[in-house]
């Protein structure tokens, strides 16, 4: 008997470390869900600083370099006038990035897995073809971002700087195994290197600040003026990334809370509040982006400059400063490698979650890296910077395509009481979201109408 109660001591744990694994193995991410501790003692502040790091990782896909050539247009053309736009763009976000956290964290299910719950296998397959083809436009705005920072810093060719910007990201990303919080901490390092470059630029630039004020407040003119609206449409048509939706709602369930109603309801509160926080250093960001252009360019009558390289290029004479393209283009490169960083991992999410397939971390997130290096690759490669703005228009068309096929599953899924129980939407949040996500659809339509006809 003494040897068998031996024996029972050691297979014991085994069979625990089986259970977990059975148990975990069908959560999002599961190599490092719920690795994330949460001090169970701890005051406002610690808790806050735990369960902070998601909504930064989802704010980078809000300063991405898919964004940067819509900011510069409109602040060269039109000056503050559309900051509104990107203040009401930020909106928009907060709304369907906290609906995205709140499935997460409520269902314990990330996007993608609840429409695999949810749909037929065709549906599921369909959706999954269509969020791939979306987060490789992403991921192929953000590589060519990055890759144009290094041309622009190092004069490093801008088919190589896409090979070394898709595959140093997989070398980051391997280092996962420190933990989440390894990964967050890249991010966040790389957004204080964009706030500081921006804090930088716009302190060189000297913008007027009554006008800034004054562009906050919406202008009729936005609706009527048709260059201004088109531009304003690309605002907002880009302002949600899908592969965000999927990406919060599973990262947030990396953090280490007590899974009953008290715990979710402790992590709905500093969920959210990292996430709406989160997303104002990237409405910053954007805003930056637009004021420097229209303190530089649209004051001194450049209105014609859309374009990142000429930007970069025209910078330092007209404002005189010597380090104001540098700094610009540093932005620029740290901005890529996060939302390379990010869209990386959300692919991993998604072919997991819809297929309910398994693959080893690094296979997916090469897989990924391929899908987007191939085309910027061969568009970089023959035709240079002259083909880098036609693929980045055809990015942002793609997403616009996509973005509805996350933004209504998620409402539906976030209205459902079967799946939230007593966490579900509440009827003024429930009107809210459907207003966010019609006025998302039809100005989505719109431009894609515009770009494919007009």
């Amino acid at each position: 008997m003494p040897g068998l109660v031996e024996k029972i001591k050691v297979i014991k744990p085994i069979l625990q470390e089986v259970k977990w694994l059975r148990k975990n193995n069908n959560k999002s991410l599961s190599e490092v869900f719920s690795t994330v501790n949460i001090p169970k003692k701890g005051g406002f502040w610690k808790k806050i600083l735990a369960f902070g790091g998601p909504g930064l990782m989802v704010a980078v896909g809000y300063m991405d370099p898919g964004n940067w050539a819509t900011d510069i247009a409109g602040g060269a053309q039109f000056g503050y006038t559309l900051l509104s736009v990107i203040l009401i763009s930020n909106f928009f976000a907060i709304i369907l990035q906290y609906l995205a956290l709140k499935l997460g964290i409520v269902a314990e299910r990330d996007l993608a897995q609840a429409c695999h719950d949810e749909y037929k296998p065709w549906a599921n397959f369909s959706l999954w073809i269509l969020c791939e083809i979306a987060i490789a436009a992403c991921d192929l705005a953000e590589v060519i971002g990055a890759a144009l920072a290094l041309n622009l810093l190092f004069h490093i060719p801008l088919s190589w700087g896409v090979l070394i910007t898709g595959f140093d990201v997989l070398i980051i990303l391997y280092f996962q195994y420190k933990g989440f919080r390894f990964i967050e901490s890249v991010v966040i390092s790389l957004i204080f290197v964009i706030l500081v470059c921006f804090g930088y630029e716009l302190i060189a630039s000297h913008p007027a600040f009554l006008p800034i004020a004054k562009g906050l407040i919406p202008s009729s003119e936005i609706i009527y003026n048709p260059s201004m609206l088109y531009i304003s449409i690309g605002i907002l048509g880009a302002t949600v990334m899908p592969h965000n939706l999927y990406l919060h709602s599973s990262i947030v369930q990396t953090r280490n809370y007590d899974r009953n109603t008290a715990g979710k309801k402790m992590a709905l509160k500093f969920a959210t509040i990292d996430s709406t926080v989160s997303l104002f250093f990237a409405f910053f960001i954007n805003a930056a982006i637009l004021i420097l252009a229209g303190a530089v360019f649209h004051t001194t009558g450049h209105k014609e400059v859309a374009d990142i390289t000429v930007a970069y290029k025209l910078l330092n004479p007209i404002m005189g400063v010597t380090m104001a393209s540098t700094f610009f283009a540093v932005a620029l490169l740290a901005s890529g490698q996060n939302s390379t960083l990010t869209g990386t991992l959300a692919g991993q999410i998604v072919m997991e979650g819809f297929l309910n397939i398994k693959l080893k971390p690094w296979v997916r997130r090469l897989i990924t890296r391929v899908i987007a290096i191939v085309p910027a690759f061969i568009v970089t490669y023959i035709f240079g910077e002259k083909g880098i703005a036609s693929l980045l228009v055809l990015s942002q068309v793609i997403l616009s395509m996509q973005l509805s096929f996350a933004v209504i599953p998620l409402i539906l899924f976030t209205n459902d009481r079967k799946k939230m129980g007593e966490f579900v939407n509440r009827r003024p949040t429930q009107i809210l979201a459907w207003l966010v996500g019609g006025i998302i659809l039809i100005l989505n339509l719109y431009l894609l109408y515009s770009v494919l006809f007009k």
